[in-house]
């Protein structure tokens, strides 16, 4: 589900690339939620039940 993804502490943005290759930038993403996400034996789960629908997003 998802090829890459990347955080960017100070704008708080967390850019995801998914396998599709469509890119989202998830923002105001507190920095233990990314640290969090890296830990998950399953990145997909983790943002499907922790990021995607709670965080505002850009299409990019």
């Amino acid at each position: 589900m998802i090829r890459s993804f990347d955080y960017d502490p100070a704008a708080h943005r967390l850019d995801v690339q998914f396998v599709s290759g469509r890119r989202y930038a998830y923002l105001d993403v507190p920095e233990r939620e990314v640290e969090a996400m890296r830990r998950a034996t399953s990145k997909g789960g983790f943002f499907n039940r922790r990021i995607r629908d709670r965080y505002r997003f850009e299409r990019g």
